[in-house]
């Protein structure tokens, strides 16, 4: 699903809302049954690390950290038995083999967008959340970010909520909605 709005309308919050990472002012948000209201921070953290995955515009990614180590922490806190495999799995898998033990300023925005991705898609959620995924990139890398993200939603069934302002890539989503004034609204 896409969402789509103007800056500030307040799509980035309702990611923030879904993911339990913000909590709303009224009205309630319930994941996978779950009413996040209800929970502390702790538990809202291992519902997170359970369900989502997470790609952000600025890639987040922890800079005393390699590439590998980015991608292995929320396997190794989801108690993943062969977490550095499958990290390593992860970073071949968005051609990233060769540059493992490379930390992220020493990698392009293209490169550490790829490694979100390996971190958001490796532990294998439910759900991932994707903030302008592209925002920070030139437009060839962000294609070649946009169709890897694709390509990784269709091969493991997750689901994808994508904010975008690119009306190209939302028309590829089988849903769209548009953010107007705090409120969606489905788009045909």
């Amino acid at each position: 699903m896409a969402i789509v709005g103007a800056s500030g309308s307040g799509k980035s919050t309702l990611l923030g809302l879904l993911a339990g990472l913000d909590r709303p002012s009224s009205g309630s948000v319930r994941l996978a049954g779950e009413e996040l209201g209800g929970l502390d921070e702790d538990a809202r953290a291992v519902l997170r690390g359970r369900l989502l995955g997470f790609v952000f515009q600025s890639f987040q990614l922890l800079p005393s950290l390699t590439a590998l180590e980015n991608v292995m922490l929320p396997l190794e806190l989801a108690g993943t038995a062969n977490a550095r495999d499958q990290a390593v799995f992860w970073l071949q898998r968005v051609g990233l083999g060769e540059r493992l033990r490379h930390y992220p300023k020493h990698l392009s925005g293209g490169e550490q967008q790829r490694v979100a991705l390996a971190r958001a898609f490796a532990p294998g959620p439910r759900l991932v959340l994707a903030d302008e995924p592209t925002g920070n990139l030139d437009a060839a890398t962000g294609h070649q970010v946009i169709e890897l993200m694709f390509a990784l939603n269709a091969e493991r069934g997750t689901t994808l909520i994508l904010v975008t302002h690119d009306e190209e890539i939302a028309a590829r989503c089988s849903r769209r909605m548009r953010m107007h004034a705090g409120q969606l609204e489905e788009m045909p």
